[in-house]
């Protein structure tokens, strides 16, 4: 599944706090062989390295399991993401 977060106006000042453990989830995921790729979206014209949003493939045994998932994630419960 592809999962994929677009970060809200305030965004970019929350990740910092909620960092560590949204990072400590994908590993967690990662550990057990379901993280595929994981990583912010970067690069929008004219904010050139600043994280836009996120995205995470991963194996989850159906799309309930994946929303589940997402919807406990640091970053979409800490009002990182606007939208998933």
């Amino acid at each position: 599944f592809m999962i994929l977060g677009r970060d809200g106006p305030d965004g970019l000042a929350r990740r910092p706090a909620l960092r560590p453990a949204h990072l400590e989830r994908a590993a967690a995921l990662a550990a057990a062989g379901r993280l595929l790729l994981a990583g912010p979206l970067l690069d929008v014209p004219g904010d050139e390295g600043r994280p836009q949003g996120s995205l995470i493939i991963g194996d989850f045994a159906d799309t309930a399991a994946a929303e589940a998932w997402i919807a406990a994630d640091p970053y979409a419960t800490g009002g990182v993401f606007a939208t998933i």
